[in-house]
């Protein structure tokens, strides 16, 4: 043990060995006492048995001399003992019946005597005949008694009893006694019993003994008498040293012990011992304390002109009935520290709560109203806030010279009171400042605030609007507290603090607290203002990048919404492009981020798929041309060093996602694509909604492009209606994608009705008070082409063939009702069938489609893409393409899997201007090489 304290540092160990001794030895009190009580109880218990011992030889003795007694006045009464004693032989007539009673009794001897004391008869033959010892003669006189005789042959208890015959004479003895060393030994064979009593009543005693000691022990820790004394020497100089007082009170609520300081405080005297507490002079409050018998910490209690601080407990903690303990302290001259401090505590608890409530929402007039609204009631009475115009607008404000001329006058912004029915300026006054003098332009010039104690003393305040300081004064304004409002040392506007409920001015003090609370929320309101011109400048960029009207076409009848988040402006973008051959792509696309560089990104990403979609690819390969488009844009951006990409980070952009579609209305087929965005859903004409299975693809900008995009296409019946739209319209409002899935699938759920429709159905359903992401919402319900609309024919490779196609195609124009573009249409018709049948690929065919225009598609299955030449005066070929460009409104080539289509789109109208030239010769044009 004590090797291991030395080895922790501790030093227990010897201290408890220590204790073990000194509590166990007879050192201690405890010991003491039981040892003490052990002897007593040794002491007691062995003179009790002594005593016992003789009582009982006594009572053996006077048993004996009972006994005795009895068993000779049997015999000397018995019939014929007077008669045998006057007989000639006595001994022969009683020895007999001498022995025969002693016997019988249980005596040591029966003895008959003569008168005269000589023995007829004996235990002992011997001593028959012979004088017995001792004095007879109260006997021969007619007396029996008992007596201890001493004398031979031994020692006994016997009784002496005349006989006496008829005529009253006594005619003989009769004694009869017991033993002495009989007697002792009937008392000795009690002795073992004696014996085991006194040690059963030993052991009792110590080990009553030993519980004492040890409970003594436990309470006394086995401290010795000494120590118990220099103990009670300690606790008594303590209880009397100490600095704060003490009073023990029993049961009975009456003072037992009273220390010095107890006394000081309390004024008691040194009488008070034992009084009830109600008869001390002590407050009524106090009294009560200590008659309640409950427990109290540090409760403030006034005694006499001092505050104490009074802590109570019971003496038996839970035990009912029992004392107290009150314990008390001065701090009376801690209360106006203790004021202060609670102060600066609620200060400092005002400044946490102001950095949590104020600047939450980014929004300038409601920052402007959680600086109101923080400082009343536990700093002002009422509070206003006003604030520059450009501040308002989000704009920088003016700086240096141009700060004094526009702070001259502010919008009230917010005001709070605790009562409603205020005197000051309600919000949206403009509040002038341009009183030299007054409380606020000196702030304002000095850029500190400034404190007006007594408002009735502010001549220069008072002069500034007499009236309304009049009214300010009547309705209780008596304390004037302004400070400015400064965010990177720029003027953003004033707060003024009131007070009038509260009697107690503003002071000195109060001036750092107000220029901290206002240096919190001028950061804020800042902050508010950088983002609502930022959000200003985004929400003009993005509607100057989405599409302001949607392009004419007869493919679908289109319906879009689209809702900027609350937080602001994000990435989210829809397009309807159309495409050659009637047909029309359809587009939505999410830049991941918000801010300014979201929606430039957004811009560059939309004008790149108007770039990709005029070059009339699949929309697998539009997506990979633009997923490397996008990756080169961050490329770039990584390039221009640590600003920018700190500046992505910050922005949150990290790739873009898009879903392109193209619908052909000849065909009634829709071919999409998807780079991470989350598929259309597709209303049939019945009302059935479905979502179709789309491979996702990966995000653009992932780096990822050697990952291809899949194609999906899907028939879709006249009157379908493809929804395409963003992840913000599922996810907004907290819900997940799943339920937002299912939400809208209820919303597109009903028949017959048109895309406008369609869309106020599904923001009914899904959109939220305030959107946290953008949400785009594109709607198409598909038409067909009619089939009386579109010609087509195969066209064998032979320059011969082109003719009869030609012609047919006149006479389809002709029955169509466009007469007036024959001529162009069979112009632009052979130069691109004459060139398929000399330079393509089998097999060649021909299509026309009447829709808004008319479109002329010759294909064939050669993937060569021809150019247009311009030739010279000498050349005999070349002038093919440039006639198709000359009379088309447009032109291109498409290539598919298989070979490519060169198409021409002619105008229709009846109020066409022709070109004004001398008509060539057709079947001479298709002699003409390109």
């Amino acid at each position: 043990m004590t090797a291991r304290g030395r080895r922790d540092g501790s030093g227990t160990g010897p201290r408890r060995e220590r204790g073990k001794t000194r509590g166990t030895g007879l050192r201690s009190v405890a010991g003491q006492v039981f040892a003490l009580e052990a002897l007593i109880a040794l002491l007691v218990i062995v003179m009790a048995a002594a005593v016992m011992f003789q009582q009982e030889r006594r009572d053996a003795e006077q048993n004996a001399r009972a006994r005795s007694l009895a068993v000779a006045e049997a015999f000397a009464h018995a019939p014929g003992t007077a008669a045998a004693l006057t007989s000639s032989d006595p001994t022969a007539e009683l020895q007999g019946r001498a022995e025969a009673t002693r016997r019988a009794a249980g005596v040591d001897f029966v003895s008959v005597l003569s008168p005269g004391g000589v023995r007829y008869t004996d235990a002992r033959p011997e001593l028959i005949g012979r004088k017995a010892s001792g004095d007879l003669s109260r006997a021969v006189r007619g007396a029996s008694y008992t007596e201890l005789f001493e004398g031979a042959p031994n020692d006994a208890a016997r009784a002496v009893v005349p006989v006496v015959d008829g005529r009253g004479r006594v005619v003989g003895l009769v004694t009869s006694g017991i033993e002495v060393g009989n007697i002792a030994h009937s008392a000795g064979d009690r002795l073992p019993l004696l014996a085991g009593a006194a040690g059963g009543a030993l052991v009792v005693a110590v080990g009553g003994a030993a519980l004492v000691s040890r409970r003594l022990r436990r309470q006394t820790h086995g401290l010795g008498p000494a120590e118990m004394t220099r103990m009670k020497e300690h606790h008594e100089a303590v209880l009397h040293a100490v600095r704060e007082g003490v009073l023990i009170v029993d049961a009975d609520h009456r003072l037992l012990l009273a220390n010095d300081e107890a006394r000081r405080l309390l004024g008691l005297g040194p009488e008070a011992e034992r009084r009830h507490v109600s008869e001390l002079g002590l407050a009524p409050r106090t009294v009560e304390l200590l008659e309640s018998g409950r427990t109290a910490t540090d409760e403030v209690h006034r005694a006499g002109d001092r505050l104490l601080a009074v802590s109570v407990r019971p003496t038996l903690p839970g035990a009912g009935g029992a004392g107290c303990v009150m314990t008390m302290r001065d701090t009376t001259e801690l209360a106006a520290l203790s004021g202060r401090a609670a102060v600066a505590r609620g200060r400092l608890q005002l400044l946490y709560e102001a950095g949590v409530r104020i600047g939450t929402t980014l929004e300038v007039v409601r920052t402007a109203e959680e600086l109101a609204e923080v400082a009343v009631p536990r700093f002002a009475d009422f509070a206003t806030v006003e604030l520059l115009e450009p501040v308002l607008r989000g704009e920088e404000p003016p700086e240096a010279a141009e700060a004094v001329a526009a702070t001259a006058g502010m919008r009230r912004t917010a005001l709070s009171g605790v009562r409603s029915d205020q005197p000051l300026q309600p919000v949206g006054d403009t509040i002038l400042f341009d009183a030299p003098g007054t409380p606020m332009t000196t702030a304002l010039d000095t850029g500190h605030a400034v404190v007006q104690p007594e408002l009735a003393a502010a001549e220069r305040w008072r002069a500034q609007d007499p009236e309304g300081a009049a009214r300010a004064l009547a309705y209780g304004m008596h304390s004037l507290l302004t400070v400015p409002l400064l965010a990177r040392g720029v003027v953003l506007g004033m707060a003024n603090f009131w007070r009038a409920d509260t009697a107690e001015p503003f002071g000195e003090e109060d001036l750092s607290f107000a220029e901290e609370l206002a240096a919190r929320a001028a950061v804020a309101i800042d902050n508010a203002r950088r983002f609502t011109r930022e959000h200003a400048m985004a929400v003009s960029l993005q509607r100057s990048l989405l599409p302001r009207a949607l392009p004419e076409q007869s493919a679908v009848e289109v319906a879009y919404r689209y809702l900027p988040a609350e937080a602001g402006v994000g990435g989210d973008w829809f397009d309807v492009i159309p495409l050659p051959g009637a047909r029309v792509a359809l587009v939505v696309g999410d830049v991941v981020g918000h801010g300014l560089h979201a929606a430039a990104t957004m811009g560059r990403l939309r004008t790149a798929v108007h770039n990709f979609s005029t070059l009339d690819v699949p929309p697998d390969e539009l997506l990979a041309r633009l997923d490397e488009l996008t990756g080169q844009i961050d490329a770039r951006e990584e390039g221009e060093g640590t600003d920018g990409e700190g500046r992505r980070r910050e922005e949150g952009i990290t790739g873009a996602t898009c879903l392109y579609a193209i619908y052909d209305p000849a065909s009634g087929l829709c071919t999409m694509a998807s780079a991470g965005h989350p598929g259309p859903a597709l209303v049939a004409p019945d009302g059935r909604v479905e979502f179709p299975g789309l491979s996702p693809g990966l995000p653009l900008g992932l780096g990822l492009g050697e990952t291809p995009f899949a194609t999906t296409e899907l028939p879709l019946p006249e009157g379908s209606r493809l929804v395409l739209f963003t992840d913000g319209l599922l996810e907004d409002g907290g819900r997940d994608f799943d339920t937002g899935h299912g939400l809208l699938r209820s919303a597109l759920a009903h028949r017959d009705r048109s895309p406008e429709q369609t869309c106020a159905d599904v923001l009914t359903a899904l959109l939220s008070s305030s959107p946290r992401d953008d949400i785009a919402l594109l709607v198409a319900r598909t038409r067909r082409l009619d089939r009386e609309r579109i010609a087509e024919w195969e066209v064998a490779r032979d320059p011969s063939a082109v003719s009869p196609v030609r012609n047919a195609a006149a006479a389809k124009l002709v029955e169509w009702g466009l007469e007036e573009a024959a001529f162009t249409a069979e112009l632009v018709l052979s130069e691109l069938l004459t060139n398929a049948v000399r330079y393509g690929a089998d097999p060649v065919r021909v299509r026309l489609l009447h829709d808004r225009a008319l479109i002329c598609e010759v294909s064939d299955g050669s993937s060569t893409s021809p150019h247009l030449r311009h030739a010279t005066a000498t050349d005999e070929g070349g002038r093919g393409l440039y006639l198709v460009a000359r009379y088309a409104e447009r032109w291109g080539t498409r290539y598919g899997r298989r070979g490519k289509t060169i198409w021409a789109e002619l105008r229709v109208s009846t109020d066409d201007a022709g070109p004004a030239a001398v008509m060539p010769d057709l079947d001479a044009l298709e002699d003409l090489a390109w």
